[in-house]
């Protein structure tokens, strides 16, 4: 089974040096079960491999740098920099396109935005119906034919 939001929010919690309830409970569980939790997901494999694969990266840049490892941030929204707008559609579009931020958020920003994006298909207002009636209606055997030309008398176009 794949990682999800919730255990990686755990493990990153876990990386920031909480204890597992209190990573539990950061994650998203339940207060009365985040200790069962806790050490439920700090022995979940997909968990273990991520904590390893984080804390080799986080070794790995302390031996080429010369310095320790500076301590990780606690998971939340402090990573995401979204600037401030008036703009519901800019700020979801900013959120659907940020890769550090969860996919179900992306996800959900991606369908909010759709029907100010695209229209259902078959779907349209009053106005749209009825011009695409008229427009189907001129277009067959029974459409408006051009008004006859009128000529006076003397053969002389009016």
């Amino acid at each position: 089974m794949a990682l999800t939001g919730k255990k990686r929010a755990f493990a990153d919690a876990v990386l920031a040096g909480f204890s597992n309830k209190e990573a539990a409970i950061r994650a998203g569980f339940s207060e009365k079960t985040a200790s069962a939790a806790g050490s439920r997901n700090v022995k979940d494999p997909d968990v273990k491999a991520y904590l390893e694969k984080q804390r080799s990266v986080a070794a790995g840049k302390a031996a080429a740098t010369g310095k320790s490892a500076p301590p990780a941030m606690p998971p939340g929204d402090d990573l995401i920099d979204i600037p401030p707008t008036a703009d519901p559609i800019e700020f979801l579009t900013t959120i659907m396109n940020e890769p550090l931020a969860d996919l179900r958020y992306r996800m959900d920003a991606a369908k909010a935005m759709l029907p100010f994006k695209h229209q259902k298909l078959g779907e349209g207002g009053k106005k749209d119906q009825k011009q695409d009636a008229a427009a189907k209606a001129g277009a067959g055997k029974f459409a408006a034919t051009a008004p006859p030309k009128l000529v006076a008398a003397g053969g002389k176009k009016v």
